[in-house]
């Protein structure tokens, strides 16, 4: 398959990934941070919705694809660096995470502890029918 040229603007790293950040487009909250090769990024665009590059799976992963919260592509932008992706997104059914909450960004340092300050909008095995993988 053919690979449009606008992919050679990216600084892909040694391993040919590129980190993507997805950002709620209309709230500006960011939502989490994945990895995508060219395919994925390439799949991206021509799908209008967020396909990453899973590394633990080595595969291509739809986000949503399992759990059912897609992520609709509003806009992709490249850094100043060309070497940072930011998605802008509507995440349908509200939850980012694989955890169940909203977003991925839900500890917060505190006094030297990690404090969760989210709790899941929905249980992790509710989600999958099992307990998800921690990375």
């Amino acid at each position: 398959m053919s690979q449009p040229a606008w992919l050679d603007a990216i600084k892909w790293n040694a391993d040919g990934l590129v980190p993507a950040i997805a950002q709620d487009h209309a709230s500006g909250e960011v939502l989490m941070l994945a990895w995508m090769n060219r395919d994925a990024l390439a799949a991206t665009v021509a799908e209008g919705r967020a396909v990453y590059w899973s590394r633990s799976r080595g595969k291509l992963w739809r986000k949503g694809e399992e759990s059912g919260h897609v992520q609709v592509v509003k806009d992709v932008r490249l850094d100043c660096d060309n070497d940072a992706i930011l998605l802008r997104v509507e995440q349908e059914g509200g939850i980012a995470c694989h955890t169940g909450r909203r977003r991925c960004f839900f500890q917060s340092l505190e006094n030297g502890v990690w404090r969760e300050t989210e709790a899941p909008v929905r249980s992790a095995a509710d989600i999958y029918g099992r307990r998800p993988a921690s990375d």
